[in-house]
């Protein structure tokens, strides 16, 4: 006879299976996308690198202006997501088309407001310490970046509407060619080839612009031939710009924008806090940060298919699975980080050296990768928890928590640990990473308690309002 343990126990299992599947359905293919637009900056990298150490600085130095930026403006365009994914749920699809386009010439403001910051984003270069050579390197490689940034915005909005609709297979399709084609588009220019002079570490910058440009026509005819994307009419007629519309993408997307910021300036900040110990310290943490970095992908991925899957729950009124959905993306982020972690611990070796041949650089950073293998759990889990949060429209909250954790602990903590430590013993570069990981436990510790709050809220306004 079979018991009810074990039948509630299967019961148990096939829903968790269900909702899996849907989940990874979505999020498999995001994640492929994460890891082609991390190898298009990987080849630029290598080639930059190839042409020379001053090709190589000049290129960090425009990314790490270009990179806040685009997140700050892109950020506030992830907003489309949630909001077609509960059009979406809520079988709305003529709407949806009517609020993308409307949201397509706030992408074409923010493109064109960003395209005048990359051209000016030079003017910040004299405030550092950096070598007249590479300043002239990254002020071409930010001025070719700018051609392509309107595109790039317009590409962002069509992505995340696609997304929405859990149609994100066709995205990583166009994002996994954009990586094969940046690899020949990135020699040529960088190089000098067909007639066209050797531009070194500025020729990564037009690469890129062609490649964001034609990845964003690819996406139009995408969207134009498959019949997937024909009941939203998004492409049949004409909308002009909508007040409202503009307003609920920007009060839902800055938050998001700005977070993003925020996370990306810890880091950031924790590379300039440590940047007087020397520079096989802030080597070892650059290495770390990396590793840490392409771990990540693994529960960014899920959250970000979170914010679809739980938005299209929403806009069907199925607010207790969406309860469910929120709490098995938790469970998966966090399984993901465990994972992440073990990895990180037994290979730490290994991966550093693919990285590094400087035996100084290696041993730092092997140390500084036990960190990052903790750092992993609590990224982890608040990738699973703001993702989903993500899906029921909660951005603005996440954003001050982000704000307090991220700057006025992580940042102050990791500084005094560095350079004071404890009982007077400076840490060093382990300070620093302490103070990012007590953040982000501090940020988990308050982000999955805003979950469960928001999805009880939606589950009990839904009760009190009349059939």
């Amino acid at each position: 006879m079979i018991k009810y343990r074990e039948i509630s126990g299967l019961i148990f299992l096939k829903k968790l299976l269900k909702e899996l599947k849907q989940l990874l359905k979505i999020g498999v293919p995001i994640f492929g996308s994460q890891i082609s637009y991390m190898g298009m900056g990987v080849t630029d990298t290598i080639v930059a690198g190839q042409a020379s150490a001053l090709d190589l600085s000049g290129l960090a130095i425009g990314n790490a202006l270009t990179m806040p930026i685009y997140f700050l403006f892109g950020g506030c365009l992830f907003a489309v997501t949630p909001i077609v994914a509960q059009l979406f749920g809520a079988k709305q699809y003529e709407m949806i088309g009517e609020k993308v386009r409307q949201i397509l010439w706030l992408s074409i403001g923010i493109g064109v407001i960003g395209f005048f910051a990359y051209r000016n984003l030079s003017s910040l270069i004299p405030f550092f310490d950096i070598d007249p050579e590479i300043a002239v390197i990254s002020d071409g490689y930010l001025k070719a970046m700018s051609y392509g940034f309107v595109a790039n915005m317009i590409f962002t909005c069509l992505r995340c509407y696609s997304e929405g609709m859990g149609l994100t297979l066709p995205v990583f399709w166009i994002a996994f060619i954009g990586m094969l084609l940046n690899i020949p588009l990135d020699i040529i220019f960088v190089y000098g080839y067909f007639g066209i002079p050797p531009m070194g570490g500025v020729g990564c910058g037009i690469a890129t612009s062609i490649n964001v440009i034609l990845g964003m026509m690819i996406l139009v005819v995408v969207i134009l031939r498959k019949k997937e994307y024909a009941k939203t009419k998004l492409f049949s007629q004409f909308s002009k710009p909508n007040k409202e519309t503009t307003l609920e993408a920007l009060k839902l997307g800055f938050p998001i924008g700005f977070g993003l910021f925020v996370e990306l300036s810890m880091f950031s900040g924790a590379a300039l806090i440590i940047g007087s110990l020397g520079a096989a310290v802030v080597g070892a943490h650059t290495v770390a940060i990396n590793i840490a970095s392409v771990f990540f992908m693994l529960p960014l991925s899920i959250g970000l298919a979170a914010a679809t899957r739980i938005g299209n729950l929403v806009g069907e009124k199925n607010l207790t699975q969406a309860q469910y959905a929120s709490y098995v993306t938790v469970l998966v982020c966090f399984a993901g980080a465990c994972f992440n972690t073990v990895c990180i611990f037994t290979l730490r070796d290994s991966l550093v050296s693919l990285y590094s041949g400087d035996i100084e650089v290696i041993a730092i950073a092997v140390n500084l990768l036990l960190f990052a293998a903790i750092f992993q759990i609590p990224d982890g889990l608040q990738m699973g928890a703001l993702g989903s949060l993500r899906g029921y429209k909660d951005t603005f909250a996440p954003m001050l928590m982000l704000i307090v954790t991220y700057w006025f602990i992580a940042l102050p903590v990791g500084y005094f640990l560095t350079y004071y430590g404890i009982l007077g013993n400076p840490l060093g570069a382990a300070g620093i990473w302490i103070g990012m990981i007590t953040g982000l436990v501090l940020f988990s510790t308050l982000i999955i308690p805003r979950l469960n709050y928001t999805s009880n809220k939606f589950i009990l306004k839904a009760s009190q309002e009349p059939l």
